[in-house]
């Protein structure tokens, strides 16, 4: 399966907490997805799943969210999409 990104955006706050997003498509999904991302320090990231905009198939989410626990490349493409954001800011 192919994932689409469609937008990213990573930030620090003032206590250099990292928060950021990507939205992105999943190949043959109707709804994309928003995975939203936080690191105390930049290296353990937490993360949250969920449609990004109207809700879709709860089954193709789960299937998401399952594959994105298994799969540390495409975690990581994601959480990339997000940091790369960051580097262009600079």
């Amino acid at each position: 399966m192919s994932v689409n990104i469609v937008s990213a955006v990573m930030n620090v706050t003032e206590d250099r907490k990292y928060v950021g997003k990507t939205v992105f498509k999943y190949e043959n999904h109707k709804a994309p997805y928003e995975i939203t991302f936080y690191s105390e320090k930049g290296k353990d990231w937490d993360y949250s799943l969920s449609f990004a905009s109207k809700s879709g198939d709860e089954e193709q989410f789960l299937q998401v969210d399952a594959r994105i626990e298994e799969d540390d490349e495409l975690f990581d493409t994601l959480l990339d999409a997000a940091l790369d954001t960051l580097e262009e800011s600079k």
